[in-house]
């Protein structure tokens, strides 16, 4: 197996959305499903937000989002938008004049949340002048947690229906002023309900849509019924942008997301490490050389599968099956590079060995590309 078997994106299919340009990116319309996630840090710091920023693009970010609540954050957005390596979208909340500084600023989408900006009714017909003006779209965005109390008192609680009405009600208002370059997103904290708000609204319009489980929760938890939320909607073909909404690292938080896409077909793979849970035929600590694999080839370019095998059952096969390998045992490891063992080594050496063969696995493939010989 080579590196090309490992094959090209599959695109979502079904599901046929108009086309967003968001800071450059494409959005909707057929285009990648992009990932997306948000800064913690304060707006107003520009130096750490931009640090922030530059983590996350090198994690495999493509669009970046920052909270803008105080006066402060709203004049500090011109500096990061000029330095930033990724489209900036405003997440506005609370107070509408906020929109304004963001369209002002440059920024290359705005989000607003209905439901918390007061009397958001009323200036929807002002911030789709000015959008519309700086040609740069406009998210809405729906959370469980800050429904418009119209909604939930007529829904008795934040509902799937009562989500996707929301979201169509605004998008109406935005249409009525002749703005149409809308985003929307449904969220809730719960997957099923989330999945069904959104195949719902998938039903009833064409605008990409923004997909999150809100308040995921820890890594693991959070994770999981991310990957479970969307793996059901964009095999379906509902999803334009994703963002896993777990309680960790922005950064941890797009490596999930390029995880998720990676893992359905909709991204190209990078590096994928395969590794067995372990059993009581394992000779070897799997889960520390794992991990101890995990982290050497860190930030590693080049697509390739590695597997990281324990015993002689499924070892051996997995190993062949990947770019390069070991099937570890007795204090010893086989190194596999294109389904043959190459040579065995000791077992503190399996990590070094590894490295050592994705390198020269890599060069030959460049040398190929290129045409040249060594």
């Amino acid at each position: 197996m080579t590196t090309a078997d490992l094959g090209p994106p599959i695109p979502p299919v079904g599901r046929r959305t108009r086309r967003l340009n968001i800071g450059g990116v494409p959005v909707g319309g057929g285009a990648p499903v992009s990932v997306q996630t948000m800064t913690t840090t304060r707006t107003a710091d520009v130096d750490a937000t931009l640090q922030q920023i530059a983590e996350v693009t090198a994690a495999g970010c493509d669009l970046v989002r920052v909270a803008v609540p105080t006066p402060d954050d709203a004049a500090a957005l011109a500096a990061i938008v000029a330095r930033s390596p990724l489209p900036v979208i405003a997440d506005i909340h609370f107070q509408p004049r906020y929109v304004f500084a963001a369209i002002d600023a440059g920024c290359a989408a705005v989000r607003v949340n209905p439901g918390n900006i007061k009397k958001f009714d009323d200036r929807v017909a002002d911030i789709a002048r000015a959008a519309s003006a700086a040609r740069i779209p406009i998210r809405v965005g729906v959370n469980a947690g800050s429904l418009d109390p119209r909604l939930l008192a007529k829904h008795g609680c934040a509902t799937a229906e009562a989500l996707v009405e929301s979201a169509l009600w605004e998008a109406a208002l935005f249409e009525e002023h002749g703005f149409g370059d809308l985003k929307i997103a449904v969220k809730h904290h719960d997957p099923q309900t989330m999945i069904l708000a959104n195949q719902l609204l998938a039903e009833s319009c064409d605008y990409p849509i923004h997909l999150g489980v809100t308040e995921a929760g820890p890594m693991f938890q959070g994770t999981v019924k991310s990957a479970v939320a969307f793996a059901i909607l964009l095999s379906e073909g509902i999803g334009d942008t994703i963002r896993v909404s777990i309680s960790a690292p922005p950064a941890d938080q797009v490596k999930a997301g390029n995880h998720i896409l990676q893992s359905l077909g909709l991204r190209p793979r990078k590096l994928e490490i395969v590794s067995c849970p372990g059993c009581g035929r394992v000779q070897v600590d799997i889960h520390r050389l794992a991990s101890r694999v995990e982290a050497a080839f860190e930030g590693f370019p080049h697509p390739l599968r590695v597997a990281v095998m324990g015993c002689v059952v499924n070892g051996p096969g997995e190993a062949r099956e990947a770019d390069l390998g070991v099937s570890s045992g007795n204090g010893k490891g086989q190194i596999f590079v294109g389904g043959r063992i190459i040579r065995t080594v000791p077992e503190h050496l399996i990590v070094d060995a590894l490295i050592e063969e994705a390198l020269a696995l890599t060069q030959q493939a460049d040398l190929h590309e290129t045409g040249t010989t060594p």
